[in-house]
């Protein structure tokens, strides 16, 4: 296809950080002064995720008030409904917005009240993933999840960890996740982003649905295989994962392996602004760089839709836009 065409396929994203896909004109806005676009985005020669990360201070700063988190909602809508992404899930963790004047449940609903202002005025449908951090403590997560959970349903979909996967292994939340399930809250988690296929293996034991990158996986057929088979679905962003050197060349990024194996792959940014990017560049890029067919597309979409933490209705209207029976 091309970029053009690719830019009017109807899409769904499923991993997509809030703090991370602000638009320059957002943040040039809520800081009152200009902001290049090297502030925001990585360069090519980026060699880390450590470095990645540096770019995550200013959109941060950005979401300390309702009024930030409401039109940050707004503001990612309006950038996705430029290329038609008729579904998404947005994460964001509300622990690092609380001040005196906000809690945790003031975050959440500032952050719903913009999203909502955005589906109606953009018609893109949305979830809200809420990340527990990994530098964060077990009762402080806890408290996150079961500020998350009053909302569950009504803009809320699911949890998420995120953080420093090396320093902090999955091994560490399986309780809190234990916790989580028992909330009756879904949840997708970041693991295998680094070099570890264990936390892919305790996340899945632990009852995630969902894999955020799962690079590690690579090569492990025996995990590759169960996981195809319990359809756990495994949010793919291929250009972040270059740029933080998820893997260190192209040649090396699984995406066919793990179409080959079955999995159920989806495509995504990760960060719109930090990486640069968004869905239809995502696309062009791994049908150039992967020799993904045209007709292998759709399939990613369904894969995401399956996967996806949204209600029966919505999933029935998102197939049937992406012409999916």
């Amino acid at each position: 296809m091309t970029k053009e065409e690719l830019k009017q396929l109807p899409k769904v994203e499923l991993h997509c950080h809030l703090d991370g896909s602000l638009s320059r004109e957002f943040i040039e806005k809520r800081l009152g002064r200009q902001v290049s676009q090297e502030e925001l985005t990585v360069s090519d020669d980026c060699t880390s995720l450590a470095e990645y990360l540096e770019k995550f201070d200013i959109p941060g700063r950005c979401l300390m008030d309702e009024q930030g988190l409401a039109e940050a909602g707004y503001d990612v809508l309006r950038s996705m409904s430029q290329e038609n992404v008729c579904y998404a899930e947005i994460r964001f963790a509300p622990l690092f917005s609380e001040t005196e004047d906000m809690n945790c449940s003031k975050v959440i609903e500032a952050l719903l009240s913009g999203l909502e202002r955005g589906r109606k005025d953009f018609g893109v449908e949305y979830g809200v993933l809420t990340c527990a951090m990994r530098h964060h403590s077990e009762e402080e997560n806890y408290r996150m999840l079961k500020a998350a959970r009053e909302y569950l349903g009504s803009g809320v979909c699911g949890a998420d960890l995120a953080g420093a996967e090396a320093a902090y292994p999955m091994s560490e939340f399986m309780e809190l996740f234990t916790k989580a399930g028992k909330l009756g809250i879904p949840f997708t988690l970041h693991a295998g982003e680094c070099g570890n296929p264990q936390n892919i293996i305790d996340s899945v034991q632990v009852g995630a649905k969902r894999i955020g990158h799962g690079i590690a996986m690579r090569g492990h057929k025996e995990l590759e295989r169960a996981l195809a088979e319990k359809n756990i679905g495994i949010e793919m962003c291929p250009i972040s994962n270059l740029q933080t050197k998820a893997v260190n060349s192209t040649a090396e990024y699984p995406l066919r392996e793990f179409l080959d194996a079955g999995l159920k792959v989806s495509i995504n940014t990760d960060n719109r602004t930090v990486s640069n990017t968004n869905l239809t560049k995502e696309l062009d890029f791994i049908q150039r760089t992967y020799g993904i067919r045209d007709e292998e597309l759709p399939l990613l979409m369904k894969n995401a839709v399956d996967t996806a933490f949204a209600a029966d209705e919505v999933k029935a209207a998102l197939y049937r836009k992406l012409g999916i029976r």
